[in-house]
């Protein structure tokens, strides 16, 4: 089982190099990383998954884009809209997370959306940056959308991410440390080392039916 930190962004987006990224996870519990617009890599034990994400753009575009990178290994992740973009990202094959939750409306995200994710072994994520960064209400907001996330998730079953969104290394958290932050919204160490290994289980292409209680 990989435990694997599902976004960060190395230099030039960061200030940190990826071998540098590599070092530092290793040295904080990970054994991968999906590298915003990496190459595809193993640096110190640690592989380097490529990854995409797509903001702002429309569900055709996505369709598109998921085609296209089909077979290349990378994560491809959609930053999240409305309810009807969100449903129909999260049906769209080839798409693998579905980012931004904590900043998205109450209703962008339901259980019908849930249903489609779980169908479709997609992801969502839970970006960590807003509750160590955010303050107040922003922080708030973060963790109220991840209890009722976490509601869907324990009803529908879909697989959850894990992503410290850093752009440097002084960003990322050790596992430990991610599972504390976690726990402010109800995740137990066997929810959070399923999270950890969430990009291996979306990265299985075909892999077993979701079950649906």
């Amino acid at each position: 089982m990989k435990i694997t930190d599902a976004c960060v962004f190395p230099y030039p987006v960061g200030d940190s190099s990826v071998r540098r990224f590599a070092l530092e996870a290793r040295s904080l519990g990970y054994d991968s990383l999906v590298a915003a617009d990496a190459t595809a890599a193993t640096i110190c034990g640690v592989n380097i998954i490529p990854g995409v994400i797509l903001v702002g753009v429309s569900a055709k575009d996505v369709q598109s884009r998921a085609k296209k990178s089909r077979g290349t290994g990378g994560i491809i992740s959609v930053q999240m809209g409305d309810n009807g973009f969100n449903r129909a990202v999260a049906g769209t094959s080839g798409i693998h997370i579905l980012r931004g939750i904590a900043t998205a409306d109450k209703q962008a995200f339901d259980h019908v959306a849930a249903k489609i994710a779980a169908d479709n072994n997609t992801a969502l994520d839970i970006d960590l940056s807003p509750i160590i960064f955010g303050r107040g209400h922003l922080r708030q907001k973060a963790i109220h959308r991840y209890l009722d996330l976490m509601v869907l998730h324990r009803r529908f079953e879909f697989p959850l991410t894990i992503s410290s969104f850093a752009c440097s290394v002084l960003g990322l958290r050790a596992v430990r440390d991610a599972a504390g932050l976690c726990s402010l919204f109800g995740m137990d160490e066997i929810d959070v080392q399923a999270a950890l290994a969430g990009v291996s289980r979306v990265m299985v292409r075909g892999g077993a039916a979701v079950r649906v209680i």
